[in-house]
């Protein structure tokens, strides 16, 4: 019974963290744009040396 002691304002002070971590994101921007980012790998890019370098597998 000791243990929650010590688990409870773990999980507490875990559990702020989180929500500032996700106050920080949506503050600085993170989640405006949900929509491009999945599909961001489908576009097509220019390339150039190291996209050639990585199709090549070199």
């Amino acid at each position: 019974m000791e243990v929650i002691y010590i688990a409870a304002p773990a999980a507490l002070l875990l559990g702020a963290g989180f929500v500032a971590a996700f106050i920080w994101a949506v503050r600085r921007g993170e989640l405006d744009d949900l929509s491009t980012p999945p599909v961001r790998m489908l576009f097509d890019d220019d390339g150039g040396e190291a996209g050639e370098r990585g199709a090549r597998g070199g």
